[in-house]
């Protein structure tokens, strides 16, 4: 129960990496605000996670015992972020948690020169500006009690260049250059910001993650060839699994990391080695 007594906030909580972090916070103890977009965004060209999905999880995870409250709200609108936020305090007082796993992978797959400013806009307000949203609303509560974790969903895209996946890879190195300064920016109120980048993760059907199918969609992969294919990039021959990815989240929100910030714990199984 290394969670038990904290309060987790989780963005992307519908399916996916969301999902697999809170139903293992939820089986370490943790009382769970669970955050999605819960609709379609115009200009994402695959369907995002529904309300029905975010109650799916909440399910999963309250059969752990714990409190779950869940919110939907889109990262991209600050009083959206505000209202989600406002909600957690309301219900639990205090949160010593936060996971930004909210985003996209797509509209990708194109060349630099070929992305549309409302590509462009869309990417970086998703997976870069929405976590700085939520770390905004979060943050002054942490420092006021001089504890928090917060853990941000980068990607291996965050460490190297992908082609045809300029947006997303600035977006997630983006990520990475935020986790560090806020890092810094919170260190004397022992507040942590750390960032986490998962290799290729299989679309496990538990968590009815599709990340890995639209970023293969992206690149005009054929869908039932797709895993082999990755496959053949992994040092370890082998996909990442969501709960190894879930297993990394539990140890930066946990006290074992409690001297842990401003680094990047990367989840890849060798693949940025290379």
């Amino acid at each position: 129960m290394l969670l038990q007594g904290k309060n987790a906030v989780v963005t992307g909580a519908a399916r996916g990496l969301g999902r697999a972090c809170a139903l293992r916070f939820a089986e370490a103890g943790a009382d769970l605000v669970l955050i999605d977009v819960g609709q379609d965004i115009a200009g994402v060209p695959y369907p995002l996670g529904s309300e029905s999905q975010l109650e799916h999880t909440a399910e999963l995870c309250r059969k752990y015992g714990g409190s779950v409250l869940t919110v939907t709200a889109d990262v991209r609108e600050p009083r959206d972020v505000e209202r989600a936020v406002g909600q957690a305090l309301d219900r639990y007082g205090t949160l010593q948690v936060l996971v930004n796993g909210a985003g996209i992978a797509a509209p990708s797959g194109k060349a630099v020169h070929e992305i549309t400013e409302d590509e462009w806009d869309l990417m970086i307000d998703v997976d870069l500006s929405g976590a700085w949203r939520m770390m905004k609303a979060v943050v002054p509560g942490m420092v006021e009690q001089h504890a928090g974790s917060i853990i941000n969903i980068s990607s291996t895209a965050g460490l190297v260049g992908y082609r045809h996946f300029a947006g997303y890879s600035a977006a997630k190195h983006g990520l990475i250059g935020l986790t560090k300064a806020a890092a810094l920016d919170y260190a004397p109120f022992r507040v942590r910001v750390n960032a986490l980048c998962p290799g290729s993760v299989r679309d496990d059907p538990v968590f009815e993650g599709r990340m890995l199918a639209e970023i293969a969609r992206s690149l005009d992969v054929a869908v039932d060839e797709h895993e082999q294919i990755f496959v053949q990039a992994q040092p370890m021959n082998a996909l990442i699994e969501p709960d190894d990815i879930a297993g990394a989240a539990l140890y930066l929100a946990g006290d074992d990391s409690r001297q842990v910030t401003g680094t990047t714990l990367t989840v890849d199984g060798g693949f940025s080695a290379r």
